[in-house]
């Protein structure tokens, strides 16, 4: 039976809906796909039907994964292909809080709090939420027993891991309340959501995370990561901002061997936190990343714990766990001192805004920089990006990663259109829209930028934008690669008596390119 599991995962990995890579593979399949017999349980992602009767338990109503007994899985995996259901298999591989050490008992001294702005000037009232999905809450411990505007998203529990301390400590540097004992976290006053994610497994993570989706938009944090890519919780983190989340995420603590990728951190459109230390330095422990966006102090933090872990219920503690939840406090700090602000922009703000603190701009080690929250609350906006995530067709098509179709750019009676959008070279090298082609008629999509781009135009049979050799020139209508700052230029002529949506697709040439601000202008003639 494993035989035919692993023939059949391997016929998932060649199947059309993979995506290929341009410069780097925005989708990498896991290598823990062709393994789900190492683990105790899988996910399995079904395009319709139920697992109930099977003992499954649904972990995502909203992508359609299931939680199974590897046995199970095996066993049923052959009739669920004969039915054509299955989306993706995956095995429910653990998490790990991401925690460097622990030293001295609590002595009172909060030093990140000026390292970040923290201390400039009075945090608002409760506002934009903060949700936390890590180990269970202490809901007994001073700092929360008695703490306004805290939600129990999930049962919260303090015996499922031996890390169970973490979760407190994490919800303690974000939120932890102007009480008058203990410490203070970044923004005391905020709406505290917790969503115990258990035994910390893949499942559990995405069960957290639609709760949080459940409750409504807020600022997520995960200080913790799984080592393999998970595709399912990336679909996850996906749909919480397309639904107007935030993620922020811890980057690792494992640089001294090398810098491993632990996800979620390396997904695109999550916000990803590296630590420093009271130099200002990167941390010895934190994790070198291209996907880096931000760092925040992490080395000696002052946290709550609980205390069956220590007599006190304080410790300093060091790790990039610690660094996340600084910057999902100054994320919601900031959204709810700029409410008119879109979340897209906000998540750019909390970038742009950081001080600068090692090599000239973006840096593996520290990304665009230290917090700065004084700069995130008075400095201009980048402009709003709506339309994300449009990363692929598969986000912007009816049935794909989503079951409704984004709104296309043109549609029949309305046959123009002009905005502006832009793209990142680390979160956001590539936008897909869809475009309507009447019949009998020609399209013109002309780009104007204020830095180089590319522009492709795909064919309705294309099923992701980054197909390569023969399968690109079929699915291709027309590509633009001027180069510099000229304008890039498309068309289409649609000789058929009925209509088509086409795909656009505005994207960065090179990996390392800057970021970029475009329109686009659509116009329809008859020829």
């Amino acid at each position: 039976m494993k035989g035919v599991l692993v023939v059949f995962v391997a016929a998932l990995l060649a199947a059309p809906s993979a995506l290929a890579a341009r410069a780097a593979e925005p989708r990498p399949q896991a290598p823990g796909l062709l393994s789900i017999g190492a683990y105790n349980h899988a996910l399995v992602q079904l395009s319709g039907g139920t697992l109930a009767a099977e003992g499954g338990t649904l972990v995502s109503r909203r992508l359609g994964i299931w939680r199974l007994p590897t046995r199970t899985a095996e066993r049923m995996l052959p009739r669920l292909l004969d039915a054509g259901v299955v989306r993706a298999v995956e095995p429910d591989q653990p998490a790990r809080p991401l925690r460097a050490t622990q030293t001295d008992p609590l002595i009172g001294l909060e030093w990140w709090r000026s390292a970040v702005g923290a201390d400039s000037t009075p945090p608002p009232g409760p506002g934009q939420p903060i949700t936390i999905i890590d180990a269970g809450l202490d809901v007994t411990h001073e700092e929360f027993a008695a703490r306004p505007n805290t939600f129990l998203l999930t049962r919260q529990s303090l015996t499922d891991t031996p890390e169970e301390f973490h979760g407190t400590a994490v919800s303690s540097v974000a939120a932890a309340p102007e009480n008058g004992v203990g410490l203070v976290g970044v923004y005391p006053q905020a709406v505290l959501r917790e969503a115990d994610a258990h035994q910390l497994t893949v499942s559990q993570i995405i069960a957290a995370l639609e709760a949080a989706l459940n409750a409504g938009p807020s600022v997520i944090n995960l200080s913790l990561g799984v080592s393999d890519r998970s595709n399912l919780l990336e679909d996850e983190i996906l749909t919480a901002f397309r639904t107007g989340s935030i993620v922020v995420a811890a980057v690792g603590n494992e640089r001294q061997i090398g810098s491993p990728p632990s996800y979620p951190a390396p997904y695109r459109h999550v916000l990803t936190v590296a630590a420093t230390d009271e130099t200002n330095r990167v941390a010895t422990f934190s994790s070198a990343s291209e996907a880096l966006d931000l760092s925040a102090p992490g080395v000696r933090i002052p946290v709550a714990v609980p205390l069956s872990f220590t007599s006190t219920g304080y410790q300093f503690l060091n790790g990039t766990s610690f660094a996340a939840p600084i910057v999902t406090g100054a994320t919601a700090w900031v959204w709810t001192a700029r409410p008119d602000l879109h979340y897209t922009q906000v998540f750019d703000l909390m970038r742009y805004s950081a001080r600068d603190i090692a090599e000239k701009g973006f840096d593996r080690d520290t990304g665009f920089g230290l917090l700065n929250i004084p700069a995130a609350l008075t400095q201009e906006a980048p402009s709003s990006d709506g339309r994300e995530p449009n990363d692929d067709i598969r986000m912007i098509k009816a049935n794909g990663l989503f079951q409704n179709a984004t709104d296309p750019i043109t549609r029949p009676g309305k046959t123009t259109a002009s905005f502006r959008a832009r793209l990142d070279p680390t979160e956001d090298p590539e936008d897909v829209y869809r475009l309507y082609v009447p019949p009998a008629r020609t399209v013109r999509v002309t780009v104007t930028l204020d830095t180089d781009v590319d522009v492709d135009l795909w064919k309705p049979s294309a099923g992701t934008v980054f197909l390569r050799g023969a399968a690109r020139t079929r699915n291709l209508f027309a590509s633009s690669r001027t180069r510099g700052k000229k304008p890039e230029k498309v068309s289409v002529r649609n000789t058929s008596n009925r209509g088509f949506y086409a795909y656009l697709d505005v994207y960065l040439p090179k990996a390392r390119a800057a970021r970029a601000e475009y329109r686009v202008s659509v116009s329809t003639a008859r020829r």
